[in-house]
């Protein structure tokens, strides 16, 4: 019973940060995250917040914050990756007064001004080395250094890190720390991609859509049912960024409210570019890339021709026809064609993007230029294929 009321307890907790962060969805695993990161929001130790880009990470450090003894501190949030890396270091921990070209005066850093409260370093694994090893120093020891100067500079400052890298392949090639990682990665908080949340993807869509009626003051769109799989069944590899973002693009494009599949296909990009009508989906699933595709299919017509070959040789020999060798490579004749090994005229002919070009070109002639008809015979987005007409000078 202790137990049961515990975990009501904790339940009630989650859904009142849900509320007062604006966190949409029911998943388990969103649920779990949550609540690591209610444990160890009165603690100092340090977090590192892994997912997929647009799950929604930067909403868990202020989570962590607020929920902490510095909330009353500053908070400032880093992106990484969108500092240079001549300017990292000063923008991390200031710099001097003539220390490099454009130090016109001495300047604080974030962790000098954040001293008492909270960082978050977004994208992490962005930083250059040298700063790796200045950052390593402030978790360990609390101390800094100016860029320009030798004095050393104490702070208290609570550090949660995010990225959407695979740290450990970082690691091993020479990109991260392995040292940091285990430094920032007290307590780890992975929040899952929206593909593992599918229960969540329509309340969150509805939100949105709710959302973009307010502030565009119109109707909220509807989907039908068969959309709503449509929606669900998705890869979404932008994840909630992408959902919302989709949903207002329909919203303020579309005029009719309620949404049918058709439409909402429209906005759905192809995760991955493949040509469907040319290879055999199940059996090709391995094939990420239209070039690994155009791959598979010469591979496939070079043994057809084989095959067509060795049928023409079968033939010749049921005739009487004499097998010759040229140059070591066998031929045949039949009724006066020779049939070499095509392992050369392959070569010759049969250049990808050669090959490419005159599939786009066909289906475009087959839709009398209607791109958006071509593209969807090709199992291509629309975008991929303006991409290609222009590449190969298809205009």
């Amino acid at each position: 019973m202790q137990l049961l009321a515990k975990k009501s307890m904790i339940m009630e907790e989650v859904q009142k940060i849900k509320q007062r962060f604006g966190i949409i969805g029911n998943a388990p695993i969103l649920n779990r995250a949550i609540e690591v990161a209610m444990q160890v929001a009165p603690t100092d130790l340090s977090v590192l917040i892994t997912g997929e880009s647009g799950v929604g990470k930067e909403v868990f450090p202020q989570i962590i914050h607020q929920n902490s003894v510095r909330k009353h501190g500053q908070y400032i949030a880093v992106n990484c990756g969108a500092i240079p890396e001549g300017t990292i270091d000063s923008e991390l921990f200031g710099h001097e007064k003539g220390s490099f070209t454009g130090a016109l005066e001495q300047r604080k850093g974030y962790f000098e001004v954040a001293d008492g409260g909270t960082i978050f370093l977004d994208e992490v694994a962005e930083l250059p080395m040298a700063t790796q090893v200045r950052l390593l120093r402030v978790l360990e020891t609390g101390e800094f250094i100016k860029v320009g100067s030798s004095k050393v500079l104490k702070t208290n400052v609570r550090v949660i890190a995010a990225t959407n890298v695979n740290v450990p392949e970082s690691i091993a090639h020479g990109k991260f720390r392995e040292d940091l990682h285990y430094r920032l990665n007290s307590v780890p908080i992975h929040i899952p991609p929206l593909r593992e949340r599918s229960g969540d993807i329509y309340l969150l869509f509805k939100k949105f859509a709710l959302d973009f009626a307010e502030k565009y003051r119109m109707p909220a769109i509807q989907l039908d049912a068969e959309a709503q799989t449509a929606l669900v069944s998705y890869y979404w590899p932008g994840n909630v960024r992408q959902l919302k973002n989709i949903a207002e693009q329909i919203s303020v494009i579309e005029h009719q409210r309620d949404i049918g599949v058709d439409i909402l296909r429209n906005y759905l990009p192809e995760h991955h570019p493949h040509l469907p009508a040319l290879y055999n989906k199940t059996e090709d699933a391995a094939f990420a890339s239209e070039r690994e595709i155009m791959f598979k299919i010469l591979f496939d017509m070079r043994n057809d021709v084989n095959e067509l070959k060795r049928l023409m040789a079968e033939i010749r020999k049921d005739d009487g026809a004499e097998e010759t060798k040229i140059y070591g490579k066998p031929y045949s004749k039949v009724e006066g064609v020779e049939i070499e090994d095509t392992e050369e005229v392959l070569d010759e002919s049969l250049s990808l993007s050669d090959k490419e070009a005159e599939l786009i070109k066909k289906a475009l002639e087959k839709h009398d230029g209607r791109r958006r008809n071509a593209a969807q015979e090709l199992g291509i987005s629309e975008r991929t294929l303006y991409r290609k007409i222009k590449e190969y000078n298809l205009e």
